[in-house]
């Protein structure tokens, strides 16, 4: 049974529901619908899936009329499947769309009109359902039919066959046995009557090839003759190019070092040893300046040229003003899905080579295409110009954070109430966790908060020793139990002693796994749903293409699946590292966004502890369109 029907604008204005029903959703599925799916650029998808609180599960689909800017929702429960909905949506825009008045924002005279459209949605849906039983029910009797019949000719033929064999004749056939009979052999006839034929026309042909035109015989010595030509031709070709002198081949030439290399003082980045013995080790705190989270970048006011989108290639001649002013005009008002394509192909193709994962420019091309059917274009207006706007606001809002993600604000929230800011750092291996935490813990150290680091990573070797040396050079605790321990022991332990200790903020790096190693995986849901940190942080690299799709998608899936908890912990936000080697391939950042609908807090950018940043998300429209 339907749940709910809305009619809404997409500024937020409910027009109507359906009072007929009457129902009361469980939860908030139209919210959620319009944050997840609208928001979020998923208007492309065939449903949405909502879990309400308690046992209720709800599906909605919707549909747009783009050219007066009203969304049709509807809502049913999971477990029904009903197939009536898509067609009903469909005439309930039509009908809407007849009365619609900008004016007015009462429509009580559509409840009838909606009562006489379900009740024929839903007789048209029973029949379809009554006609495809009565369709399975003539099948299954048709072959058993089928197959009586068939068991009843077999034993009459092999009856008609025994008498035929003892009188030595067979004038006592029944009429429907001879009948049967002679249409089989009229078959075996027609098929060796054609069987016949080919084989003539093949002979045909191979005499024509291999033999005189009078005889179709196979002839072996001519056969023989030819491969003996083509194997001397073959063996002259060959000489010939072997005769030919191949260019020579650039061999890399040793490199030459200068005389005046620098001395190993000047190479020896690391800490100084403690040769006296005595256990003091004099290090200088790590004082590169300030760290460029805190500076303001411009994402620059350059002009840029219009490039022609309509699947029109690099290379080709470019139509001049007159001829494409006078295309728009003459052409159709309302956009359809023939106008768009040109223009989103040429898109999807762009968003690719900025390294934007296969699936999420489909997607996102998808979602335009359904915000713009309908829409009228204006006078002057290009299709590809209104493509590629829309496809920028639609890059802006997935971006830009739904929600504060004010750090700094939450640490001081969380001092107040007398318990640290925990912030766990995940993600796959080689990524650069330990090096950005410690990024981190220096821009925090610069807006005077007291950080502890908690070395949860033991199982990589060498991993406590590296984010110790972090802690040295910063000169802040550290909290560690070596390796092959329990990490989401050791993190409570950290936390528990940043509590005795009054540290504001806890780092907690653990180990780099693959997406697909379920034990690390295990252990890393049970580390997340024991200390319940106030964030938690993706590293991923800026390098990755579609795989970032894959790592976030099965990062959240695990902890979903793994998790004890019934509101499993799921990503809040995402590191993205190496931003500073990808040049314009910024596509990484719109898949990760996109996939998991977490933020991007922080990019980094560089090997020193002052390369981190904020995503310029201006700038990164800019450069996948450009």
């Amino acid at each position: 049974m339907l749940e709910q029907l809305l009619i809404f604008t997409r500024g937020g204005l409910i027009l109507w529901t359906c009072k007929e029903l009457g129902n009361a959703l469980k939860g908030s599925p139209i919210d959620a619908l319009i944050r997840s799916c609208l928001l979020e650029e998923r208007s492309a998808d065939a449903a949405f899936n909502y879990d309400a609180p308690g046992a209720a599960a709800y599906t909605l689909k919707w549909t747009f009329h783009n050219e007066l800017g009203l969304v049709f929702v509807a809502v049913y429960q999971r477990i029904l499947h009903l197939l009536y909905v898509d067609e009903l949506l469909s005439v309930v825009r039509r009908e809407f769309s007849q009365i619609y008045d900008p004016k007015h924002t009462g429509y009580d005279e559509f409840d009838e009109i909606f009562r006489q459209l379900r009740k024929e949605a839903e007789a048209r849906a029973e029949e379809m359902r009554k006609l495809k039983h009565v369709g399975k029910a003539a099948t299954v009797s048709g072959r058993k039919e089928g197959q009586t019949a068939g068991q009843k000719g077999g034993q009459q033929g092999r009856r008609t066959q025994r008498n035929s064999g003892s009188n030595g004749s067979g004038n006592d056939e029944d009429d429907s046995d001879s009948e049967r009979r002679r249409g089989f052999v009229n078959n075996i006839s027609i098929g060796t009557e054609n069987g016949i034929k080919e084989s003539r026309a093949l002979s045909a042909v191979k005499g024509k090839e291999n033999g005189p035109p009078d005889t179709g015989a196979f002839d072996v010595s001519k056969l023989q003759k030819l491969r003996a030509k083509g194997g001397k031709k073959a063996d002259s070709t060959a000489a010939n190019k072997a005769s030919t002198k191949e260019p020579k081949k650039l061999v890399k030439k040793n490199r030459v070092w200068d005389e005046d290399l620098p001395s190993e003082s000047k190479l020896d980045f690391t800490d100084p040893v403690d040769e006296r013995g005595d256990g003091i080790v004099e290090v200088v705190a790590a004082d590169q300046g300030e760290s460029m989270m805190d500076k303001e970048e411009n994402s620059g006011s350059e002009d840029e040229d219009d490039e022609e989108m309509e699947g029109a290639k690099p290379n080709a001649k470019k139509k001049g003003w007159f001829a494409s002013m006078f295309q728009n005009i003459s052409g159709n008002a309302v956009l359809g899905k023939s106008d768009l394509q040109p223009a989103l192909k040429t898109l999807k193709d762009r968003l690719m080579t900025k390294n934007v994962a296969e699936e999420i420019a489909e997607k996102l091309c998808e979602s335009i295409a359904a915000s713009l059917e309908g829409k009228k274009l204006g006078s002057f207006t290009r299709v590809a110009s209104t493509v590629q706007a829309a496809m920028e606001e639609a890059l802006l809002r997935i971006l830009t954070p739904k929600r504060s993600v004010d750090i700094l604000r939450d640490v001081h929230a969380a001092k107040e109430q007398g318990k640290p800011y925990v912030i766990v750092f995940v993600g796959v291996n080689g990524v650069g966790k330990s090096t950005n935490l410690a990024k981190v813990a220096y821009w925090l150290l610069q807006h005077r908060v007291s950080v502890m680091l908690a070395a949860c990573d033991t199982f990589r070797s060498g991993a406590v020793e590296q984010l110790r040396t972090h802690a040295r050079r910063l000169q802040i605790p550290i909290f560690e139990k070596g390796y092959e321990k329990d990490p989401a022991i050791v993190a409570k332990e950290a936390i528990q002693e940043a509590i005795r200790n009054t540290s504001d903020v806890v780092l907690v790096d653990t180990a780099g796994r693959m997406q697909d190693n379920e034990p690390l995986m295990r252990a890393l849901s049970k580390l997340i749903n024991l200390n319940n940190p106030d964030l938690v942080l993706f590293v991923g690299e800026a390098l990755v293409g579609n795989d970032a799709v894959d790592q976030l998608s099965k990062f959240n899936q695990k902890l979903a699946d793994l998790s004890t908890v019934p509101t499993a912990r799921l990503i809040d936000g995402i590191l993205l590292t190496k931003f500073d080697t990808i040049d314009d391939k910024v596509g990484a950042a719109l898949s990760m966004v996109y996939i998991s609908g977490a933020p991007i807090m922080f990019v980094g950018c560089g090997q020193s502890y002052t390369d981190l940043k904020k995503l310029n998300v201006k700038s990164v429209v800019k450069t996948l369109l450009k």
